[in-house]
């Protein structure tokens, strides 16, 4: 809970630099603009004011997504953090379509451009603001894992690109006569609406749910694994709820001789270690058994996993067990994303095993990648 409250007062303090700083350059850069008639600066001020107004968003995001969990939404809110990413594209898509448009108009009926030195002397000092800002907010963002201010960072940087580009623009026609203000400003306007449309795709793939972090998922079933009594850990899924904000569940597999005490000791020490290491809570612990009492058993597994995996699109084969009195035979095959047809595949495996083993009744559950990178 500390840890949280930390990551929002220096998201929420990082939004307030944002804001004075973008207020700032977007006076100075709107004052310049009027005054030497330049179109192009005249956009790039109005693309500071959407960033003050990115950085307000991302504060009251932060602020509602901190809220107490409850009856209605057990699971917290961080995902409004997610919300206020996506308006925050969407706040850099208006600014870039209003401003192609403003440049259109311009390109139409042109207008001549007025500088002075001292307007280009603001609009140089504006670069390099933007690109400290930038850089300063971009870093914290992929610190605290803040979507809004990695995005805030990134449109700050492509703004200090935009700023020289009107600077170039300006001393183009001081010394060769010729005025690119309302072209410039519509490449400028259309770089902005490329990076606004980047920005939603990537806040709406987490919206929809992507796979979570490998170097996460692979920490954990290697924790889990380590546990004396576990021989492997698998089909670990976890639901994402905010930044940094996990729940999920696994399968561990265990010697078919543990009592149900020492697999329920086994769960809850296990449950509580994640917690306390990576902040995920494992809301679910599904058991696997393996047999001990035989060794021929282990021979038999190998040869079914050899069988199975031969399939290219069969990742993993686990969660084998062995019924000789009722002649049962299951396990869990993990089929890749690119198979074709994932029935097929899981048609051709359980086929495959029982030609090899007729007497048996052969049960496969079909398994999915949810987290870790299998094909590597």
């Amino acid at each position: 809970m500390n840890e949280q409250k930390s990551r929002d007062r220096v998201i929420i303090r990082t939004s307030v630099i944002g804001i004075l700083a973008n207020v700032l350059l977007a006076s100075f850069k709107a004052f310049v603009g009027l005054m030497s008639n330049s179109i192009a600066i005249v956009m790039d001020a109005v693309n500071n004011i959407s960033d003050a107004a990115s950085s307000v968003i991302t504060i009251v995001g932060t602020k509602l997504a901190g809220k107490e969990a409850n009856k209605k939404h057990p699971f917290g809110y961080g995902r409004i953090e997610y919300i206020s990413a996506m308006a925050i594209s969407f706040l850099v898509l208006y600014a870039g379509i209003t401003a192609f448009i403003e440049s259109v108009k311009k390109i139409i009926s042109p207008e001549t451009p007025d500088y002075s030195t001292s307007s280009l002397v603001i609009v140089a000092v504006a670069v390099l603001v933007k690109i400290i800002l930038g850089r300063y907010v971009k870093r914290v963002g992929e610190k605290v894992n803040s979507d809004s201010l990695v995005n805030s960072g990134e449109d700050a940087t492509l703004d200090s690109v935009i700023s020289a580009s009107t600077l170039v623009a300006a001393l183009i026609y001081l010394y060769f006569g010729l005025s690119l203000e309302a072209w410039l400003g519509a490449v400028i306007a259309a770089v902005i609406i490329k990076s606004g449309f980047e920005m939603l795709s990537d806040t709406l793939s987490k919206i929809l749910g992507e796979r979570a972090d490998a170097a996460l998922a692979v920490a954990i079933k290697k924790t889990i694994a380590g546990y004396p009594s576990v021989r492997g850990a698998y089909d670990l899924v976890l639901h994402n709820y905010g930044p940094d904000a996990y729940n999920g569940s696994v399968h561990i597999e265990v010697p078919d001789s543990m009592t149900a005490v020492e697999i329920d000791r086994l769960t809850r020490g296990l449950t509580a270690e994640v917690y306390d290491k990576y902040d995920v809570l494992l809301t679910g612990v599904g058991v696997y058994a393996y047999n001990t009492k035989d060794p021929d058993f282990a021979k038999i597994r190998d040869k079914v996993a050899k069988m199975v995996t031969s399939d290219p699109y069969v990742l993993q084969m686990h969660g084998f067990f062995l019924d000789i009195d009722k002649k049962h035979m299951r396990f869990d095959i993990v089929i890749s994303f690119d198979a074709e047809d994932r029935r097929k595949v899981l048609q051709d495996a359980v086929e495959k095993v029982e030609k090899e083993f007729p007497s048996y009744t052969v049960q496969v559950t079909p398994d999915i990648d949810f987290s870790e990178i299998l094909e590597s």
